[in-house]
């Protein structure tokens, strides 16, 4: 993986690399500020308001100082991150086994999963025969608390004991990881399993989708939490979409959502 050190949760080197393929015109001492930006220390937030803000770097852009080829100063660009519109042209990478070293403690994550070096995804797997609610008040909140820097990029985290699965967001309670009973379509039979989760959440088209589109930030009682959206949310609100497309022959009815 080319890190320096187990502390390390960016995998800088192929997060260069696709920078540099995504923004050819960017010149490398703006890829390198864009980079110690997506890295830098963020322990003194909360752990919300640091994912929200690295969030919004990776949907958004790091905005960076150009020198203008013109010799009129600097201009200000945008570094793309992640190529949303097409999946295929990022770098996709799981990681099996992943030690991180926090302040303290050093942990062994189950799975993560890296778009272009950003860990977007944490996977943590119990036995089959161990309750599912223990990979959350027995690891994940432990994980939370003694490496919280891999947390800061997160997009989804999935749990599972190989029967059982559910699917949230960083900040989400127990009682908010959610079910992923159907891939394709809302009308297929529902059905609960490792397999159907991996298929409806992880695949790289689906994922990019759930996290740029399907993610909001927002302000409560006791303070920030982010949402992400359920199965039945991210299929209905797609089908609506497929739907404007045919809207003529649909004559303007969309469905019931």
């Amino acid at each position: 993986l080319e890190r320096e050190t187990r502390s390390e949760v960016i995998l800088i080197s192929r997060l260069r690399v696709t920078l540099q393929k995504l923004n050819p015109r960017i010149d490398t001492e703006s890829i390198n500020e864009a980079i110690n930006e997506l890295s830098r220390d963020r322990s003194r937030m909360s752990a919300a308001a640091a994912n929200r803000e690295v969030y919004r770097l990776l949907k958004n852009g790091v905005r960076v100082s150009v020198s203008d080829p013109g010799g009129d100063g600097e201009t200000v660009e945008a570094v793309r991150i992640i190529d949303w519109d097409n999946p295929s042209n990022n770098d996709f990478l799981v990681c099996s086994q992943f030690w991180v070293t926090g302040e303290m403690y050093t942990r062994r994550a189950d799975l993560v999963g890296f778009v272009n070096g950003i860990p977007l995804m944490f996977i943590e797997l119990k036995a089959a025969h161990r309750r599912l609610e223990t990979a959350f008040t027995g690891n994940l909140r432990d994980y939370k608390d003694t490496i919280p820097h891999l947390f800061w990029s997160n997009g989804l985290i999935i749990l599972s004991n190989g029967s059982q699965s559910r699917v949230g967001s960083v900040t989400a309670g127990w009682e908010h990881f959610a079910e992923w009973k159907k891939v394709g379509s809302e009308d297929e039979k529902g059905h609960v399993s490792l397999e159907t989760m991996l298929r409806g959440v992880c695949d790289p088209v689906r994922f990019l989708d759930l996290v740029e589109n399907f993610t909001i930030f927002q302000e409560v009682t006791g303070g920030l939490i982010k949402l992400t959206a359920k199965n039945h949310q991210y299929l209905g609100v797609n089908n609506a979409l497929d739907a404007l497309a045919d809207i003529r022959k649909r004559e303007g009815k969309l469905g019931v959502f």
